[in-house]
């Protein structure tokens, strides 16, 4: 019976994928990584990218500096549920609370649109790659437990977003 039990609560909470991708997407956000490969290991998300090159004296001064101290523009980012807990109550004590609809374009937006999509169709997300501002590529088991690759333009996933944002109850102007 206690099996039974574990399984429906990993199966509700693989379904939040639109929350935790949309967190994952504002951390990513802000640290400028727009193409990168997002992996579900576990429990866990991998994410490997590299942030884009700004221009300026003062940027490349902090990517050097940045370089000299650690690795980690090569290396991944790990995000725990613990992790994508903490980045959520920082995102939402920056967001503002206007009725205005967000932008569909954001990173963390396109990311929670994707999530949303993988709910919708009951899937299991394996892997997703974001290329340039173009288009997202998917890998998800389906209901059967089949992968399945998805090739997604980021501007078809816009309908789905305004359909998603109502279901939240809010008004878009």
């Amino acid at each position: 019976m206690m099996l039974s039990v574990q399984v429906r609560f990993f199966m509700a909470e693989k379904k939040s994928y639109d929350l935790q991708l949309r967190t994952i997407g504002q951390s990513l956000e802000a640290q400028r990584i727009r193409n990168f490969r997002l992996r579900l290991e576990g429990e866990r998300f991998v994410v490997t990218g590299e942030p884009d090159q700004e221009n300026s004296l003062l940027a490349k001064l902090r990517n050097w500096q940045q370089r000299n101290r650690s690795d980690r523009l090569s290396s991944s980012l790990t995000f725990t549920s613990h992790d994508i807990e903490q980045l959520d109550r920082q995102g939402r004590s920056q967001r503002s609370k206007t009725n205005r609809l967000p932008d569909a374009h954001s990173l963390a937006n396109t990311l929670r649109t994707v999530g949303a999509h993988l709910k919708s169709k009951d899937a299991e997300l394996i892997e997703l790659q974001k290329k340039e501002d173009l288009s997202i590529t998917i890998v998800a088991r389906n209901r059967s437990g089949h992968p399945e690759l998805e090739e997604r333009s980021v501007a078809s996933l816009y309908t789905l977003f305004l359909r998603e944002h109502d279901k939240r109850g809010k008004q878009i102007r």
